[in-house]
């Protein structure tokens, strides 16, 4: 039987997706963040002191990144290069982290 998530679908019930799925979807994120993360650790010395906190879009097919202080610019920016494409946002500082825990 398939559990379904009851936290997404009490406002838009036609957007209720199973544990299943969301576990699905977690572990093609973790696994795209991996594919893009040595990328971004192998620029992150470069750029890291011109651009301290700017942000980094990376496609990893392609190894192309861009960057700019607006995280929006940034995948403007990638989105133009290639529309099609997925892309993963890091910050240059320390630890890649955009936010906040």
């Amino acid at each position: 039987m398939t559990q379904l998530n009851s936290h997404r679908g009490r406002l838009f019930p036609e957007r209720t997706i199973s544990v299943e799925e969301q576990a699905k979807r977690q572990a093609e994120l973790k696994a795209f963040r991996q594919r893009c993360r040595p990328i971004f650790e192998r620029l992150r010395p470069e750029l890291i002191d011109k651009h301290h906190n700017w942000f980094i879009v990376i496609e990893p097919d392609s190894e192309d990144y861009f960057i700019d202080s607006d995280s929006l610019v940034a995948v403007q920016k990638a989105r133009e290069k290639h529309p099609q494409a997925r892309f993963f946002t890091f910050r240059l500082n320390e630890t890649g982290v955009c936010g906040r825990i």
